[in-house]
């Protein structure tokens, strides 16, 4: 199925100033379900068959006012994504997790957004998970 007959699923970006604004929007697509920020989730999620995200042949995902988005998931929003999973992580990743926190509180590495976009771009031509066929249009 080319693109363009693919179904299309809507994240605008105009509809949140934060994280948790994304997750409600991103809920809007699994509804019944709502997301609670996971990332582990969120993968899984992407994979489909929840709400109105397709199980098979794949999806586009449109993701409105990409570049507003870019901005309120920065470095500042991944710090504190990252200090909430430092509570509670695995004592085994405590070293990895308080490195990628102290980078991102520096500005430095991914923001929240361009680990959001790696996350989605997985299950799309070239990732691990392209079978899903996800196919991601920032705009």
């Amino acid at each position: 199925m080319a693109p363009a007959e693919l179904p299309i699923l809507t994240i605008d970006g105009e509809a949140f100033d934060d994280f948790a604004g994304f997750c409600r929007e991103f809920s809007k697509l699994v509804a019944p379900n709502k997301w609670n920020g996971n990332l582990d989730a969120f993968n899984d999620y992407l994979r489909g068959g929840f709400g109105s995200i397709p199980s098979e042949g794949g999806y586009t995902l449109r993701w409105l006012a990409s570049g507003r988005s870019r901005q309120v998931l920065g470095h500042t929003a991944w710090a504190f994504k990252l200090a909430q999973m430092l509570e509670n992580c695995d004592p085994t990743n405590r070293s990895a997790v308080s490195e990628q926190l102290a980078r991102a509180r520096r500005g430095e590495g991914p923001t929240l957004f361009d680990v959001l976009v790696d996350i989605i771009q997985d299950h799309g031509e070239g990732g691990a998970e392209a079978e899903d066929g996800v196919v991601l249009e920032l705009v």
